[in-house]
């Protein structure tokens, strides 16, 4: 009875949407039109999160439910859980979907790669959430823990492809080394890699790149099937896909919040210096603290020549967090040529001007973030040289110096 109701359910959403066009179909829609063939007759385990929807906002979790001759037996939740209810870093439970039945386990808790318990009966595992394109955000670490899972017993993995919101040529950062893989740091892929999540995918299946939070493990590979999408060209940002952008997670409300994610997340490690705009409305888009002088700060930052990017002058209190309340002062960033700006380099050149204006190291103020800083940066080098003398040339050449190789690499795994 229930999936006769979800699938009446999505038919009368897709009608009542027929006059909405998105200029790109999505993974989880290809499949639909091809009708479900590579699911049919197997027992399907999916891994999702609110994000996992067809471009008509219908969730993969209830097409998949709905679809004739699939039988859905098992879903996992990573950090924020299948229905995005749990909020970030709270632990995910195990639990039953209140729609469909199916039982959810927790992959985002005290297991963050499914145990062979968990996988017992499955004989695909379908992976379908919206990425970010930056190194650091978790799910794909939950993709690459569950590929290593499935390939220990032998289990399918089908990717469901969707966009690389960062588009897919921008790639920025140094690849990872040994000795700093974490959850945040999961494979040897530079912090913005240009690639969508099936080519990911099949990037560090077929290249041994998935060695796990230790960084010691031997390589595994499994089955892999990417389902591909129409229509994403490499130069498109979400904003061309024609797409609804629906949050990954709380701090990802927009697609433009995707971008400003690299642009200011390292810097965000350091708990008390600067506010991203965590707390506020705009999550990843300014820089300020109770002692900046805002007119002084965008000076000094337009006094730098930066490549397509601008700043404003920018006051406000943060609704919750350290800073709640408090009027703090800074800049808000926009870029007007994106092929030409750095991004990654954004966060580190306001690090540079607060500490020409006021003397402030984050390193010194938030002592107990090294670890963590170090690991997102994949690399101790980045913090080993800013914090002497927080200048970005001192670090410039190395942030960048597998950026070239590993586009050159990669491409051949390009799918569009």
């Amino acid at each position: 009875m229930i999936k006769k109701i979800l699938l009446s359910a999505a038919a009368l959403l897709y009608a009542v949407t027929a006059l909405y066009s998105a200029n790109v179909k999505l993974g989880i829609e290809v499949l639909r039109d091809n009708g479900f063939a590579p699911l049919k007759g197997k027992r399907v385990g999916l891994v999702t999160n609110p994000s996992g929807v067809d471009s008509h906002l219908n969730s993969t979790i209830d097409i998949l439910y709905a679809a004739p001759g699939v039988n859905l037996v098992a879903l996992f939740g990573p950090e924020h859980g299948v229905r995005g209810d749990a909020y970030a870093g709270d632990y995910v439970a195990d639990s039953t979907d209140p729609v469909t039945g199916v039982p959810v386990f927790s992959i985002y808790g005290k297991n963050r790669q499914p145990s062979p318990d968990m996988l017992k009966g499955i004989d695909i595992m379908v992976y379908d959430i919206q990425d970010v394109g930056a190194r650091s955000y978790t799910f794909i670490s939950t993709l690459g823990l569950v590929m290593r899972a499935c390939a220990d017993l032998g289990i399918e993995v089908m990717v469901l492809d969707r966009p690389n919101p960062l588009g897919g040529e921008k790639v920025e950062g140094n690849v990872v080394e040994d000795g700093f893989y974490s959850f945040v740091s999961e494979f040897a892929i530079p912090y913005v890699y240009g690639l969508t999540v099936g080519e990911l995918a099949v990037m560090i299946n077929e290249e041994g790149l998935n060695k796990g939070e230790r960084g010691d493990k031997p390589v595994v590979r499994c089955k892999l099937t990417v389902v591909p999408m129409e229509g994403w060209e490499r130069d498109m940002l979400y904003s061309d896909t024609g797409l609804p952008w629906i949050l990954p997670s709380p701090n990802i409300p927009t697609a433009q919040s995707a971008i400003d994610y690299p642009s200011a997340g390292i810097c965000g490690e350091f708990n008390d210096y600067l506010n991203i705009g965590i707390g506020y409305t705009l999550p990843f888009e300014v820089f300020a603290a109770e002692w900046i002088d805002a007119h002084e700060l965008k000076a000094k930052l337009d006094s730098y020549g930066l490549p397509g990017i601008n700043f404003r002058e920018i006051h406000f209190k943060p609704l919750f967090g350290r800073l709640q309340g408090k009027l703090i002062h800074g800049v808000q960033y926009y870029y007007t040529d994106y092929k030409a700006a750095a991004i990654t380099m954004t966060q580190f050149y306001v690090m540079q001007a607060v500490h020409e204006l006021y003397g402030k190291n984050p390193f010194e103020l938030s002592p107990g973030r090294t670890s963590m800083f170090d690991k997102v940066c994949g690399s101790d080098y980045i913090r080993l040289n800013f914090s002497k003398n927080i200048r970005v040339d001192d670090i410039k050449d190395y942030w960048n110096k597998d950026a070239a190789a590993f586009k050159a690499r990669s491409q051949k795994y390009y799918l569009y």
